[in-house]
């Protein structure tokens, strides 16, 4: 499998890349009481935990550059988190594919991250998640412009919740609707940070 690094390298390599991908050095956390906390160092979040980038965040980079991804996928496909419950992403080229039309791994990925964000809050510190299943429904698809994914925590209970989503293009038009379910189950390793 390639690493992000070789993904970027590739696409530059194949002139299909018209914007830099943006460096994530710095991600954000959000904490069980759902403020953001500043992550500094990837060994300060051992559990490998879901982090949503702070925008009112004081450290030096623009709140452009801190607002893109929070890992690697997410921020290749460049998903920018207005809130928990809200992830925006900016059609470009490289998410086109081959019939010239938005990739539904993007709108797939961009429901994920969302829906997992928004699940995070309500969690406890010494709580993990994982996607069990998410049934998706592509209604329309879009070639440009900005898609915005928007989540509902349904039901959550000791070990499970149920999340749905919509994804609409910046138009208003409804690109895709989702429903998910998630595993709640106690951390194995180490509490998530705060």
């Amino acid at each position: 499998m390639l690493d992000r690094r070789a993904l970027v390298t590739h696409a530059r390599q194949s002139q299909r890349l018209t914007q830099p991908v943006p460096a994530i050095d710095h991600p954000t956390t959000l904490s069980a009481s759902t403020q953001p906390v500043l992550v500094n160092d990837p060994s300060d979040n051992p559990s490998g935990s879901t982090v949503v980038p702070d925008p009112s965040s004081s450290d030096d980079r623009s709140a452009e550059q801190r607002s893109f991804g929070i890992d690697g996928v997410s921020g290749f496909m460049g998903m920018r988190w207005d809130s928990a419950d809200t992830v925006r992403l900016a059609i470009r080229p490289e998410l086109i594919n081959a019939a010239g039309l938005l990739s539904g791994v993007v709108t797939y990925a961009l429901v994920d991250y969302c829906m997992g964000s928004t699940l995070w809050p309500h969690t406890a510190k010494h709580e993990h998640i994982a996607t069990l299943n998410i049934s998706i429904n592509y209604i329309q698809t879009a070639t440009e412009g900005q898609i915005v994914c928007t989540t509902e925590l349904d039901r959550r209970n000791r070990t499970n919740a149920v999340l749905r989503s919509e994804v609409r293009h910046e138009d208003g038009r409804l690109l895709v609707t989702a429903i998910g379910s998630y595993a709640i189950f106690p951390a194995r390793r180490h509490p998530r940070a705060v």
